[in-house]
């Protein structure tokens, strides 16, 4: 576990870096993109594109299938920012330094976060491409972006009670049906990685109740709470969790069952977007 502590005044500096590079754009959604979904950054238009490498503090992804870059400019006739690339507890970061794109999309006055996750399925009847709204998670990764000094504008004690957006599961649900698009919805647990869960913890998560687990999202829907943002986040359902499955599972698998997908997850998160 790291014990990384950032500069207090990281958040700000990052901030005002990505607000002048917006030029004039004032985005209040954010969509943050999975393994394999990165996709979606090539539908925004008259985008401005800002590297990783030149923002204060955002570190470079070293996962295939994350971009590292964010994407300022219109969806579904919208300002969004889209955040093409995560940074991963299990690439050796903090909590903390998971957290600060989200905390910079605050201060960027976003007030809705979309998140998009790849997820091995733990109930049965999953199979791959299936499309789960995440109505609820398990925070397995044990560790928590808001422990220590309470940076301004975050609670200290925020309420969890409904990490995902009541009003925008249903919205999205609605998306969903009007495009044919079957939706599903569970509880999604988050663990560290990066190795993929064992027959045994698998089994586990089941009797926890979990229906989908990966190795992202927690950290983000956490922070985003503690600001007051909504919060609305969507897994692709990429295999059969270890002891369900058949076969060895791969990353390569985890790609190519997001690639099959990206088109109707594509249309739940821009139908979303438009009707917010």
């Amino acid at each position: 576990m790291t014990d990384e502590t950032l500069d207090p005044g990281l958040v700000e500096r990052a901030t005002s870096f990505v607000q002048r590079k917006m030029e004039g754009r004032r985005p209040t959604v954010a969509v943050v993109l999975g393994s394999g979904l990165g996709f979606l950054h090539e539908k925004v238009e008259s985008a401005v594109r800002i590297h990783y490498r030149d923002i204060p503090g955002f570190p470079v992804p070293t996962v295939y299938g994350h971009q590292g870059e964010l994407v300022i400019g219109r969806l579904a006739g919208r300002d969004v920012l889209v955040q093409s690339g995560r940074f991963h507890l299990y690439e050796g970061h903090s909590a903390e330094r998971c957290a600060l794109p989200v905390r910079v999309y605050s201060g960027l006055g976003i007030s809705t976060l979309l998140l998009t996750n790849a997820a091995g399925g733990v109930r049965r009847t999953f199979m791959p491409g299936t499309l789960m709204l995440i109505a609820d998670h398990v925070n397995l990764t044990f560790r928590n972006p808001l422990t220590g000094p309470v940076p301004a504008g975050e609670e200290r004690f925020p309420d969890m009670s409904e990490p995902y957006d009541r009003g925008l599961r249903r919205l999205a649900r609605d998306v969903a049906a009007r495009r044919q698009v079957a939706l599903d919805e569970g509880v999604y647990a988050g663990m560290v990685g990066p190795c993929y869960e064992t027959p045994a913890e698998v089994r586990m998560l089941e009797r926890l109740g979990v229906d989908a687990v990966g190795m992202s999202t927690i950290v983000e829907t956490i922070t985003a709470r503690a600001r007051g943002m909504r919060c609305l986040g969507i897994s692709t359902i990429t295999n059969a969790a270890s002891g369900i499955s058949a076969t060895p599972l791969s990353h390569a698998e985890v790609m190519e069952a997001a690639e099959a997908v990206k088109d109707k997850l594509a249309g739940i998160v821009e139908g979303v977007i438009e009707r917010l």
